[in-house]
């Protein structure tokens, strides 16, 4: 039997209608009182079963072995699946990374899986306090609006840490990150950039969306700073990258 409850969900109000609980737990921190939704979302088995192989594909690829998920999460993954493809109607892409707001402004970390972008965000947590918040460890929203401005949003896919605030923030500076012994940043051109940015974003299958999405990538590196760090996991790290982008 379907459930189907109302989110609000970086500035839209979607409706989303599972065959189990578990997006629901997932998102009740989004959980809205809107009637009229700008979208719906709506999961089937075949869903569910497009996850499960696209996961043991790339399981196979990375040399693992396949591992088994209910699908009840993997019907997370189809949802947001499902929101990723509608959001570049409304100016968004879904961006893997690790962002960080401090005093109210976000800074995201992107790399490859396992180089150290969660690692690295604790260290501004520890070295800033209160002022630093976690907007979202892994898979943030980020609107990118005509006159160039960016915000960021926490949303509830937010890695296996479960890092998130239901939060929007302007978006001020995009961090490619490398390991590294000594913490050195730089600032990079979007043609440094854009390998990585294309590679981080979430691909829509729908052409016209994709279209959308190149685009919104192109506001994108206009709309914020650029930089690439090199750090190691001391709370020095932390200080460089911040002294440097905080402008």
């Amino acid at each position: 039997m379907n459930m189907k409850k109302p989110y609000r969900i970086a500035e839209r109000n979607i409706v989303i209608s599972s065959l189990h609980a578990e997006v629901h737990r997932l998102c009740a921190a989004y959980l809205s009182c809107d009637s009229a939704p700008d979208f719906v979302v709506e999961t089937t088995q075949a869903d569910i079963d497009f996850e499960r192989e696209k996961s043991a594909r790339e399981d196979e690829a990375e040399g693992i072995p396949v591992r088994q998920f209910p699908d009840g999460y993997l019907e997370t993954l189809a949802v947001y699946r499902k929101i990723a493809e509608k959001m570049p109607d409304y100016d968004t892409i879904l961006f893997h990374g690790s962002c960080v707001a401090v005093d109210g402004v976000g800074y995201l970390f992107t790399a490859k899986s396992g180089t150290g972008k969660s690692t690295h965000t604790r260290l501004w947590r520890e070295l800033l306090g209160d002022r630093a918040v976690m907007v979202n460890d892994d898979k943030p929203l980020i609107r990118i609006r005509d006159a160039g401005a960016a915000t960021v949003y926490g949303t509830p896919w937010d890695g296996k840490h479960r890092l998130s605030t239901n939060i929007a923030v302007p978006l001020k500076a995009l961090c490619l990150l490398e390991r590294a012994e000594q913490n050195t940043i730089r600032p990079v051109t979007r043609g440094e950039a854009y390998p990585m940015l294309l590679q981080q974003v979430y691909r829509p299958m729908d052409s016209m969306a994709m279209s959308k999405t190149l685009t919104l990538i192109d506001r994108l590196t206009a709309s914020v700073s650029l930089w690439r760090l090199g750090c190691n996991t001391e709370i020095e790290a932390a200080r460089v990258a911040y002294d440097a982008m905080k402008g």
